[in-house]
C-alpha cells in the first residue's frame, strides 16, 4: 500500500471532519423525506445481514492481524467500510420508503396499547437502551474508524494500534448490535 504523502494529511483529516458532521446531519434530514409509491420492506433482512457479514469481517481483519498478514487485513478493512458505506445507504433508503415501526406495536396502530406494553413489559426498556447506544455509536464511529485508517495510510501503526483500540470495539458493537436490532424489531414490521 502507498502511503499518504505527509502534505496532503491536514486536508484528509479536515475531510474525516467533515464527512463526520455532514453524515449524521444528511441521514437526520433524509429520515424526513417521505417518497411513497415504493415497497422496501425487504431491505432490512438485507442491511441486518450485511452488519452480521461487517462484523465477521472485522473479526477476521483482527485475526490476520495477529497473524501479521497485513495485505489481508488491509483489504478486509476496506471490505468492512464498504458493507457499512452499503448499509447506511440501504438504511436510508428504506427509511424513506417506509414508515418507521414502533417496537411491541404487534396490532401496527402506532402506539403502544396496555396489552402491548404488558407484552413487551421490561424487554421494551432493552430494546431502547440497545437502539439508542447503536445510534449514538454508529455516529461516533464515523471519525474514530476515518482516523484510524488514517494512522495506517500515514504509516503510522503505533498510532493506528493506539486508535484501534477505541475503533475496533465500538465498530463491532455498532454492527452486531445492528443485527440484534433487526431481530428485536422484525416482528413488529407490517
Amino acid at each position: 500500500m502507498e502511503l499518504l504523502d505527509q502534505s496532503k494529511v491536514a486536508n484528509v483529516r479536515k475531510l474525516i471532519i467533515a464527512v463526520s458532521v455532514v453524515v449524521p446531519i444528511v441521514v437526520a434530514v433524509l429520515f424526513k423525506v417521505k417518497i411513497d409509491g415504493f415497497d422496501f420492506s425487504f431491505l432490512p433482512k438485507i442491511y441486518a445481514g450485511i452488519n452480521g457479514l461487517t462484523a465477521i469481517v472485522l473479526i477476521s481483519a483482527l485475526y490476520a492481524i495477529k497473524k501479521k498478514n497485513m495485505a489481508l487485513h488491509r483489504g478486509l478493512i476496506r471490505f468492512a467500510l464498504l458493507l457499512s458505506l452499503l448499509f447506511l445507504v440501504l438504511y436510508v433508503l428504506y427509511h424513506m420508503m417506509s414508515d418507521s415501526t414502533l417496537y411491541g406495536d404487534s396490532n401496527h396502530s402506532g402506539s403502544l396499547d396496555v396489552l402491548e406494553k404488558r407484552i413487551v413489559g421490561t424487554g421494551l426498556y432493552a430494546y431502547y437502551f440497545i437502539l439508542i447506544s447503536h445510534i449514538l455509536l454508529s455516529v461516533a464511529v464515523i471519525p474514530v474508524v476515518l482516523f484510524t485508517y488514517l494512522k495506517a495510510w500515514q504509516g503510522d501503526y503505533t498510532g493506528h494500534k493506539k486508535w484501534t483500540r477505541f475503533a475496533f470495539p465500538i465498530w463491532l458493537y455498532v454492527a452486531v448490535s445492528g443485527v440484534i436490532v433487526y431481530v428485536l424489531i422484525a416482528p413488529y414490521y407490517g
